[in-house]
């Protein structure tokens, strides 16, 4: 019989009905019920490239599913960025968009879940990014997003200050005016500087704590705090291969978010089943 999912009215009701029931019985996930070995294995850079293809593979079979779930990431980075023009806040305009590479995972978590029935041989469509609502660790995913959150907040904030102490605090008069202020002058050189210091340590952070600890959660109960400590693992195994990865997402994010955004449709799920690609040549399946 083929997989339906009925009214989208009471099927989107049905879902959040499930989510808010694992919510409220899963504070006890946040620390796992799967306890067996997280066994690691080393990453190349010819394991990006497979994840890479194998990414690009699950968003060709699936493009018209994960297009519908992305599409609302692009039109909020454009609301975003035309709510920062219009009021003056110009120069958090840059830092709005580097931080797709900061909550770029959680937005993801919905494309690890399609990409992992695919490989099981399950049937797959958008409905079944939402499945994760029913998850029992659906709870850690949450925490973990809203660590994120804080992150890119504290990103913003930082952002902000740099430029205070440098160029600010009076805002731009015009975008010509911005650029000149910012490769023009000493001072516009400093933000710069500092501005992709402190911006690389955050992106770092992120990286650390999600390299593969969203399609962990995904696949395992292993509780959010196992889930984050094995990615840092990764890290720390592989660093040239996890560093290289993250240097990938930045650009291919970057490049998405320079095409007013509307590159993230494409950018964005490759990425994220790429993700799932990646974590199952970096930790050895459950047995």
């Amino acid at each position: 019989m083929a997989k339906t999912i009925g009214n989208p009215v009471s099927w989107t009701a049905k879902m959040f009905g499930h989510g808010s029931h694992s919510l409220g019985s899963g504070t006890g996930e946040l620390s796992g019920k799967d306890t067996d070995p997280i066994i690691l294995r080393d990453l190349t850079l010819a394991d990006l490239r497979t994840a890479l293809s194998e990414g690009f593979q699950d968003f060709t079979a699936l493009r018209t599913d994960v297009m519908f779930i992305v599409l609302v990431y692009p039109v909020l980075g454009v609301l975003l960025t035309w709510f920062a023009l219009n009021r003056d806040m110009l120069p958090l305009v840059f830092p709005l968009m580097s931080g797709f590479a900061i909550i770029g995972p959680v937005a993801a978590v919905g494309l690890y879940e399609m990409s992992r029935r695919r490989e099981a041989g399950q049937p797959t469509g958008w409905g079944d990014a939402f499945g994760i609502m029913t998850s029992p660790s659906f709870m850690p995913i949450i925490v973990l997003g809203g660590y994120l959150a804080v992150l890119f907040v504290g990103w913003m904030f930082a952002a902000d200050t740099i430029y205070r102490l440098t160029l600010g605090p009076e805002a731009p008069q015009s975008l010509a005016q911005f650029v000149q202020d910012i490769f023009g002058t000493a001072a516009g050189w400093t933000m710069l500087i500092a501005g992709l210091a402190v911006g690389l340590v955050f992106a770092l952070a992120s990286l650390a704590i999600t390299l593969v600890s969203f399609p962990l959660l995904i696949d395992r109960q292993v509780g959010l705090p196992r889930a984050v400590v094995t990615s840092v693992r990764v890290l720390r195994r592989s660093p040239v291969a996890a560093l290289t990865w993250g240097l990938v997402v930045a650009l291919l994010l970057a490049l998405g978010a320079a095409t007013l955004f509307v590159g993230l449709i494409f950018v964005l799920p490759i990425l994220g089943h790429a993700t799932w690609h990646l974590y199952r040549r970096a930790v050895e399946p459950h047995r």
